[in-house]
C-alpha cells in the first residue's frame, strides 16, 4: 500500500491493547503517534516514561485539531460513549472488539458515523494470523474437493483471566473475546456461503457469570458445518485448524505450524488389508499409503499487520475502502448474539443471515 498521506492518531487506554497498539504506531509507516490518553495517572506516567505524550484529559484529546483519528483500547462498554462522541468532534475511530455488547448499540456508533462523515472500524487483527491465512488458502485452492466441515479451536489450561475477561458488565466470557475473532475468521474462510442456523453451548467451569469456553456449530448453506470451540480447562489442546473435504483433509496442529494436506489420488484401492485391533479387525479404517495420497505442506505466508493501519490510513485518504467493513462488524455480532440465545434454550437458532456483502 502507497501511503501518500500520514495521518495522527492518539491511542485511548494505556492498558495491554493500548501499549500493544502505541508499539506497532511508533513504528508505523502510515500513522504519526501522537500520545495517549489514560483515566489513570499512573499510566500516563508510564507513557512519559517510555517517551510518549500522555493528554491530560479526553476533552484535550477531542478538542485538538491536529488529532486525525483515535484508536479506542478502553472497557469494552465504553466504546460506543466515546467513539460517538470522537466522531462528533471529527475524529476517525478505530475501536477494540469487542466493539459493543448488542447489535442495537452497534448499529448506534454506525449511524454517527454516517451522520458525522468519519470513518469506523474494528480492530479485526487475527485477519493476519498466517494460519488463518494457510487454512483460506486452502479453502480457496479448491485441493480438498468439496469442502464439508471446517474446525477451528483455541485452547488452553489457565481458566478465564481475572480481568474484565470475567465480568459480564464488561463484556466478558470467551465469546466476547476469542469468539469475535474466531468467528470473523470462519466467515473469511467460507466468503461464499450463508449460514442458516447456530448452535452453541457455553462452558461455566471457572466462572459462573460469563462463559469461560464454547463449542459453536455453524450450518452455512450447501452443506458445509463449521466447529468453532474455545476452552481455557483444556491440559492437552486439539489442533488449531481441521478441514476436511471429498478429496483430502487439511490440519494445522499449533498456530506456529505448517499447513499439513492430504489428498486422495484413487478412491479404487484394492486389496485392502484389515488392520489388526485390540478387539478384532477392521479393514473400514485400514490406513491409506502413498500409493492413492499424496501429502504436500503449505509454508507459513509472510503477512504484516502493519497493513491494518495502513488500510485504515489509505481509506482516511480516500484512496482505499476498510478491509473491516461496517457489514461485516454487524455479521459477527448477531452470530454472537445468536450464539447466546441458543446456549439459553438449548437448542439450535436460525440465523437471518444476509450472508457476504460488498465493503462499504
Amino acid at each position: 500500500m502507497n501511503i501518500t498521506k500520514k495521518r495522527n492518531g492518539v491511542v485511548i487506554g494505556y492498558g495491554g491493547m493500548g501499549g500493544w497498539h502505541t508499539r506497532y504506531l511508533k513504528e508505523s509507516d502510515a500513522v504519526n503517534l501522537l500520545g495517549i490518553y489514560d483515566i489513570k495517572p499512573e499510566r500516563s506516567a508510564l507513557a512519559e516514561e517510555n517517551g510518549i505524550h500522555a493528554y491530560a484529559s479526553w476533552q484535550e484529546v477531542l478538542d485538538d485539531a491536529s488529532v486525525d483519528f483515535v484508536t479506542l483500547a478502553v472497557p469494552n462498554e465504553l466504546h460506543k460513549p466515546l467513539a460517538i462522541e470522537a466522531m462528533a468532534a471529527g475524529k476517525h475511530v478505530i475501536s477494540e472488539k469487542p466493539v459493543t455488547l448488542s447489535s442495537s448499540d452497534l448499529q448506534e456508533i454506525f449511524d454517527a458515523s454516517a451522520k458525522y462523515g468519519r470513518l469506523f472500524t474494528v480492530h479485526q487483527n487475527r485477519r493476519w494470523d498466517v494460519d488463518y491465512l494457510m487454512m483460506k488458502q486452502v479453502y480457496e485452492s479448491g485441493k480438498l474437493g468439496r469442502v464439508f466441515n471446517i474446525e477451528s479451536r483455541i485452547q488452553g489450561s489457565r481458566g478465564i483471566p481475572g480481568d474484565w475477561r470475567g465480568k459480564k458488565e464488561h463484556g466478558g466470557g470467551m465469546i466476547l473475546d476469542w469468539g469475535v475473532h474466531l468467528i470473523d475468521q470462519m466467515v473469511g474462510i467460507a466468503n461464499d456461503k450463508k449460514i442458516e442456523k447456530v448452535y452453541c453451548r457455553c462452558d461455566h467451569i471457572t466462572n459462573d457469570e460469563v462463559d469461560d469456553g464454547f463449542q459453536l456449530d455453524l450450518y452455512f448453506e450447501g452443506g458445509l458445518t463449521a466447529r468453532i470451540e474455545v476452552g481455557t480447562s483444556h491440559f492437552i489442546s486439539m489442533p488449531r485448524f481441521y478441514m476436511t473435504g471429498t478429496d483430502g483433509a487439511a490440519i494445522i496442529n499449533d498456530w506456529r505450524d505448517k499447513t499439513r494436506v492430504v489428498c486422495c489420488k484413487d478412491w479404487s484401492e484394492k486389496d485392502v488389508k484389515p488392520v489388526v485391533t485390540a478387539a478384532g479387525l477392521t479393514k473400514t479404517m485400514a490406513p491409506r499409503d502413498e500409493k492413492t495420497t499424496f501429502e504436500s505442506e503449505i509454508e507459513r505466508p509472510e503477512s504484516d499487520v502493519h497493513n491494518f493501519y495502513r488500510n485504515f490510513v489509505c481509506a482516511m485518504n480516500g484512496e482505499a475502502k476498510q478491509l473491516v467493513t461496517h457489514n461485516q462488524v454487524m455479521r459477527v455480532m448477531k452470530i454472537m448474539e445468536a450464539a447466546f440465545e441458543s446456549d439459553r434454550v438449548g437448542a439450535p437458532v436460525v440465523l437471518d443471515d444476509v450472508g457476504p456483502v460488498d465493503p462499504q
